[in-house]
């Protein structure tokens, strides 16, 4: 019985038995085969050359085939294989042909899912640059009575909802000017901070430093012992060894902490200084009080240069524009305003226009750029308005008490609020939402609350001092130095150092020990 390769149906010079499938092979085909697929050709079974069991047969000579022996039968095999490479390569020409209308399709698909992608990505960075400054839409709002700016769109102004802000008419307002100086400073803050959040600021203090930290320095002299407490503490971001406080005693005191000298004690003020601001560039403070009033001192002479009366009811909080020349203020009398330092006068007041009686605001501070800013209430809402239209663009809830403090950080993206509820919240201003709660213990106090310049860390004042690592959001260090509550807490600079002020009359100081 004549032996056939089970591969090229051929009688096999050298046949082989594979234990696999049983079939003969051809040694030299077959392993071949086996040297590209390591499998057996009938059975796909996993095969080696070593497992093939080799046939001894007598040496076979082949004869050729019958129909090969003429012209006529070698021509038609000739035509037949000529057939076969010609159906051969047509099929090969239609499937080429095929592969490149599907690769042209699925390139037309990348190059279209690409752009749609760009685009996407365009319109995404622009909605958040505009939330990161919470531009109001111009359907949101109407302008308050008594401004001048173009009119609206009726279509538009019709839909104008309940919080709206007005102005009272008899109040001077805003001039074109004064709105372009904020634009104009907005845009150079922006544009830098953006640079700035690209790198660690050279020199800041890292975490184990912070970690580190032990009181340094106290001072109890500042204010009278006769009506303790201090409530009220800013540093010179200029240079940070000077700074400002304010008391129950009802004076400002300006001190250095590198002489350990009074610079100035600033005495005027009726009722006790709640608030106080240390001129970023020039020797001038600035304080508020229950007694209706703000005033802007030099520091020089210890004189009141300029009496600020917008409010009819106690001033609870103040802040300093970043043109230097501009205060934001608000009060017990449910407005907010702002005015001009150099002379005093009052360019708008706010209140929301609401069928319910209106909240008491609480404290205020205006956002990096100095386009927006943020107030909060005695009901437990934190308002964020758009200075420049003068609108209420956006109310975040979630506390549960009267609102004590709020703080922007330097990124321009994170907002930190406190209330009377021993939590700290931090909130997204470009999702418009609270993505961090930081839980304190029981009938914790906090006071207040800051960022430092870089936007690294946040300090909490309260019951005692904390220190707050952003991001990852996780404590740091807690100083409880002081024997009563702390009611404010300043970054020196690149957080070399942390300054308290506590209702125990005392100043803290917390760094690196020499």
């Amino acid at each position: 019985m004549a032996l056939c390769c089970a591969i090229s149906n051929e009688v096999p010079e050298q046949p082989v038995i594979s234990p696999v499938s049983g079939h003969v092979f051809e040694k030299r085909l077959i392993e071949k085969y086996i040297q590209e697929n390591g499998v057996d050709p009938v059975s796909n079974e996993k095969l080696a050359a070593d497992m093939l069991i080799p046939v001894k047969t007598s040496t076979v000579v082949k004869p050729r085939p019958p129909s090969a022996t003429s012209i006529p039968a070698i021509l038609k095999s000739l035509q037949d294989e000529w057939d076969a490479v010609m159906l051969h390569s047509f099929t090969l020409r239609q499937q080429l042909q095929t592969a490149r209308q599907e690769l042209s399709h699925a390139l037309y698909q990348h190059d279209a899912a690409c752009r749609v992608i760009a685009r996407l990505i365009k319109e995404v960075t622009a909605a958040r640059e505009a939330l990161a400054t919470l531009k109001p839409q111009a359907g949101l709002t109407t302008p308050a009575p008594g401004y001048n700016a173009p009119a609206p769109n009726p279509a538009i102004a019709a839909d104008a909802g309940p919080e709206t802000a007005t102005q009272p008419a008899e109040e001077a307002v805003m001039s074109d000017e004064v709105i372009q100086k904020l634009q104009d400073k907005a845009t150079l803050l922006t544009a830098e901070r953006k640079k700035r959040g690209k790198t660690v600021p050279e020199g800041l203090a890292t975490s184990d430093d912070i970690r580190s930290y032990r009181q340094l320095a106290s001072h109890t002299g500042l204010h009278s012992a006769s009506v303790p407490g201090i409530l009220a503490i800013d540093l010179c971001l200029r240079d940070t060894s000077r700074l400002v406080t304010g008391g129950n005693d009802k004076n400002a005191v300006v001190f250095n902490k590198d002489t350990e000298q009074v610079m100035a004690i600033l005495k005027g003020h009726t009722k006790k200084v709640t608030s106080v601001i240390y001129h970023p560039e020039e020797e001038l403070v600035i304080s508020a009080s229950p007694d209706n009033t703000i005033r802007v001192w030099g520091i020089q002479t210890a004189t009141c240069g300029q009496i600020i009366r917008a409010h009819d009811a106690p001033v609870t909080g103040i802040s300093l524009h970043a043109t230097g020349d501009y205060l934001l203020s608000c009060s017990t009398d449910m407005h907010w305003a702002f005015s001009d330092i150099r002379t005093g006068r009052v360019l708008t007041k706010v209140s929301e226009k609401t069928g319910q009686i209106m909240p008491a605001l609480t404290c205020a501070q205006f956002h990096p750029d100095g386009l927006i800013f943020g107030t909060g209430t005695d009901d437990s809402i934190i308002k964020i308005w758009d200075l420049k239209e003068r609108a209420n663009v956006a109310n975040f809830q979630g506390h549960q008490g009267p609102i004590t403090s709020i703080s922007f950080s330097e990124n321009g993206y994170y907002l930190a609020t406190s209330a009377e509820d021993s939590v700290v919240k931090l909130w997204d201003l470009r999702k418009l939402k609270n993505f961090k709660t930081l839980a304190l213990e029981d009938n914790y106090e906090v006071k207040g609350l800051c960022f430092d310049q870089s936007g690294t860390y946040l300090a909490v004042a309260g019951s005692d001092v904390r220190v707050f690592l952003c991001k990852q959001w996780n404590e740091l260090a807690v100083f409880n130095d002081h024997t009563a509550a702390a009611t404010g807490v300043r970054f020196g600079h690149n957080s070399s150092f942390l300054a308290s002020v506590s209702m125990d009359r005392s100043v803290k100081f917390f760094g690196l020990s020499e």
